[in-house]
């Protein structure tokens, strides 16, 4: 059942490759950054002048001057805001920038299981009974542009709603004052990749240039909005939006400005209470060691922790606050663990039982956690590279499930064929092309697991699918240097801009078990030896192999040396 795995290499241009050394880039990374798109050195150019401008992204403006008017008349502003890291990060930085503006502004934050997501009835109603003075206004970060009867219900309370949101818009819009969204149909903004933290801050800079020209402050005591640019790169990073130009300027700032030291309190304690050093922060260690402990609040508990992490200017009640989304993820992590076990071994009697494996997973248990089983898709669909959805209950016996797919299929596609197929199966679902959520009856689960395995494979046509690793080819053995390590790990990486991995065959000159379950190896290429790692995975290699791996700087006792981190490995005289 496990996915077959095809090793393909990137191509880049020739041409743009040699036009970016000669501008002064080391050549490796003029090959690396040619062979994802770039094609001249203003790309690679992350000053904050280099920026789209604000006013291009549509509504921005108008959003900005009925907000500095709000502020002006002295309104009560509120801001609503998604559960996870990009939500989180998209609170901190308008709470954050719009006091600094003089606002008066307070948070929310849905529960996922008991009021679902964006801003919906059930939220105006939490307010309606939270508040003894009704907000003003409401603004939505990383929500929103879904929530037609939402902002309907609230500006019948007298709440006028401003949207800024990332996700695809619907066939119908919310009747909001204003929409800030690159992803509407009318904005021409030329990124469509702002995460709902950059979408935030976009509107914050329109808003700061409306004040300034109103006469509120000038260039000598105007809010310094690059103070929000570590918050900005920890959201953009952790919702794993496509690193474009634009985003990787917002990326490359807010690791500048961290490994300089200048962060929020809570930043620096997330980056204590990981064991990650901020002098070296990498958007790796934004994506899988301080997002997560964000995420962890709002998949477990309640999200509002890690936004007060976020924006607490105090160091102490920063740190204690760290240490509570912490220990919140490693209860996240352990729970992972139980699920993820239960759910391979569920398959595997699956597999015993049926000759022939279904074109797609679905897996479910009655004492799963719905605030994980996005996790445990994910993990699993990358094991077994097909589209993956795992249930748990909720409360009301319904099975609510959270999808994964690969690039072949369209996962929201997928589910309305099988809605299109079978109308009383799903009772709501929604997503995109690599996620999606759904809601069945439990009694349902069997028969919508097969519904969905035919969906797929009149999508595609196919019942298997193979996992592909690009590459980008082989490692000159003078580039593999503790020296060129740490360059590339200084650059900006992650979605759409992936972090260099290279393809060599090795002669195997020693293997070992760390712990029981990871690889520690010894492999010559050139008559040169490298330590090499391959984490949670315990099978030898042959003497001879085809090494896919990630060129890292390890230290250890004060000595930095290069260290090779395996991806994928296949014995060498298999593909001859």
């Amino acid at each position: 059942m496990v996915a077959s795995v095809i090793i393909k290499e990137r191509q880049g241009s020739t041409a743009h490759s040699q036009a970016l050394e000669a501008s002064g880039l080391h050549p490796l990374l003029a090959r690396l950054y040619a062979a994802r798109g770039v094609q001249s050195a203003s790309q690679t150019d992350y000053r904050w002048n280099q920026l789209i401008h604000p006013q291009q992204l549509s509504q921005n403006q108008k959003a900005a001057q009925l907000i500095a008017d709000a502020i002006e008349q002295n309104k009560r502003l509120l801001i609503v805001a998604d559960y996870d890291c990009d939500g989180a990060t998209a609170c901190a930085v308008a709470i954050c920038g719009l006091k600094a503006m003089g606002a008066t502004v307070d948070f929310m934050v849905p529960n996922r299981f008991e009021t679902g997501y964006g801003l919906s009835r059930e939220v105006i109603d939490l307010i309606l009974a939270r508040y003894d003075e009704l907000p003003d206004m409401i603004i939505t970060v990383d929500n929103g542009i879904a929530s037609v009867d939402g902002v309907n219900y609230a500006q019948a309370q007298g709440i006028d709603v401003i949207v800024t949101d990332h996700h695809l818009p619907g066939d119908e819009l919310p009747a909001a004052l204003a929409i800030v969204n690159p992803n509407q149909a009318d904005c021409h903004f030329p990124s469509k990749n702002l995460a709902g933290v950059g979408v935030m801050y976009y509107l914050l800079m329109a808003l700061r240039a409306e004040l300034k020209q109103r006469g509120h402050f000038d260039a000598t005591n105007q809010p310094r909005l690059d103070s929000l640019a570590d918050l900005v790169a920890l959201g953009t990073v952790a919702d794993v939006v496509k690193l474009d130009a634009n985003n990787r300027i917002l990326v490359s700032q807010g690791l500048e400005r961290m490994r300089r030291g200048l962060m929020r309190p809570g930043i620096r304690a997330l980056f204590e209470v990981s064991g990650t050093s901020y002098h070296q922060a990498s958007a790796s260690d934004l994506g899988f060691r301080i997002g997560p402990r964000i995420n962890a609040a709002g998949r477990l508990a309640d999200m509002s922790i890690g936004i007060r992490c976020l924006i607490t200017e105090d160091e102490a009640e920063a740190m204690q606050l760290a240490q509570a989304l912490d220990k919140i993820n490693q209860e996240r992590r352990h729970i992972e663990q139980e699920m993820n076990e239960q759910a391979l071994e569920s398959l595997a009697q699956e597999e015993e039982q049926n000759a022939t494996p279904l074109a797609s997973i679905a897996v479910y248990k009655e004492d799963w956690h719905q605030g994980v089983v996005g996790i445990v898709a994910s993990r699993l669909k990358e094991k077994f590279w097909r589209p993956v959805i795992a249930f748990a209950p909720a409360d009301n016996g319904e099975l609510r499930g959270s999808g994964r797919s690969i690039p072949e299929i369209h996962l929201r596609d997928a589910l309305d064929l099988v809605s299109k197929r079978h109308p009383e199966m799903i009772l709501k679902f929604g997503g995109h092309a690599m996620a999606a959520g759904l809601s069945i009856r439990q009694e349902d689960f069997e028969a919508f697991k097969l519904a969905l395995h035919e969906a797929i494979i009149t999508m595609s046509g196919k019942s298997s699918f193979a996992s592909v690793i690009e590459t980008d080819g082989p490692l000159a053995t003078e580039h593999a240097s503790s020296r060129v390590a740490t360059l590339l790990d200084q650059q900006v990486w992650g979605a759409g801009f992936p972090p260099p991995c290279f393809n060599d065959v090795f002669i195997v000159r020693s293997q070992r078990l760390l712990k029981d379950k990871h690889l520690k190896l010894r492999l010559e290429k050139d008559q040169v030896l490298y330590d090499a790692i391959w984490f949670n995975h315990t099978e030898p290699l042959p003497e001879m192999a085809r090494v896919v791996y990630e060129l890292k700087a390890n230290e250890w006792n004060g000595q930095v040396n290069v260290q090779l981190l395996i991806q994928h490995a296949e014995a060498y005289a298999a593909v001859q």
